[in-house]
């Protein structure tokens, strides 16, 4: 069975994607997509959080439109859900932020609790309350705010998803590395070349691991121009060789056009990697279990066009 674990909508993002929930959903069952994960972005709370496509007709408007986007969200994707059940299995979720930790822990565990999540993603989009994959004059501002260095940034970054992942434990950690992304060295080694770091990769890889989380394997790199998927390859290796982890499979899509882009590359990567399986959930009528996908399986579902 196909599936994604991680996408969005241009009617719950809007300026940040598109196509409604609906197109969306259809245009996964088209290509043979079993499950689909659905992961709007959660609110926030701050003017200082918003991007810059969001600060018009004004940034006041944008943020007091978050929370009741939030609520329309989950009331349409049930409505979907019960829509298409025979047709696709849809989960519901959400995109967790960790800006700043004191503040959003909380917000995140009430979003959780709801009754119609299923799960969340665990994701960082920002380091120092800087975004670090909207462009590269930010992810600049980042590394100035780190001491000055990539290295820095990158340290601070895995030291940031250390907390998120130590205190929230989401099912999914997503696009572990997209520090990587606006990076001028997206593709350098960790492992032997920068053991501080290497360091912080493996100790944020051990805590996953301890609460049986799952790695994403986040196919949006490589429609942005990186050579390795999200988690880079080293990564990948480690946490399936030494640590036994568990892999999922997105393609973090931001409209239509993007459901399903590169994901042969991706499942060519993963089994380059000595990959063998992807996980998903199933919902049973014991509740949502994890359900195990080989590679041959999910490639033989897709309809790619």
């Amino acid at each position: 069975m196909a599936f994604t674990m991680h996408s969005h909508s241009g009617q719950f993002c809007p300026g940040h994607a598109l196509n409604t929930l609906e197109e969306i959903i259809l245009h996964a069952i088209s290509l043979g997509y079993r499950t689909i994960g659905l992961t709007e972005h959660m609110p926030r709370t701050s003017l200082s959080d918003l991007y810059p496509e969001e600060l018009l007709p004004s940034p006041e408007q944008t943020l007091a439109s978050l929370f009741p986007r939030h609520e329309a969200y989950l009331l349409e994707a049930t409505r979907l859900q019960s829509k298409y059940s025979n047709q696709i299995h849809i989960l519901i979720g959400f995109e967790g932020e960790w800006i700043r930790g004191e503040e959003y822990a909380p917000l995140i565990k009430s979003l959780a609790g709801h009754e119609k999540m299923d799960y969340w993603i665990g994701s960082l989009h920002h380091t120092k309350g800087i975004p670090i994959d909207f462009d590269r004059e930010m992810y600049l501002q980042a590394v100035e705010a780190c001491g000055g260095t990539e290295d820095g940034l990158w340290a601070e970054y895995f030291d940031e998803q250390y907390q998120m992942l130590t205190q929230l434990k989401p099912k999914v950690v997503g696009h572990f590395d997209l520090i990587r992304l606006f990076s001028s060295e997206p593709s350098k080694q960790l492992q032997g070349t920068s053991s501080l770091l290497w360091e912080k990769v493996i100790r944020n890889l051990k805590v996953i691991k301890e609460y049986d989380g799952w790695l994403e394997l986040n196919t949006s790199a490589f429609r942005k121009g990186l050579e390795e998927g999200y988690p880079k390859e080293e990564i990948v290796k480690e946490w399936i060789e030494e640590f036994g982890g568990k892999m999922t499979f997105s393609d973090d899509s931001h409209g239509i056009k993007q459901v399903g882009t590169n994901y042969l590359k991706g499942l060519e990567y993963l089994q380059g990697l000595g990959v063998k399986e992807v996980w998903t959930l199933e919902r049973t009528k014991e509740g949502l279990v994890d359900k195990s996908v080989s590679i041959e399986e999910f490639r033989g579902c897709l309809r790619l066009l």
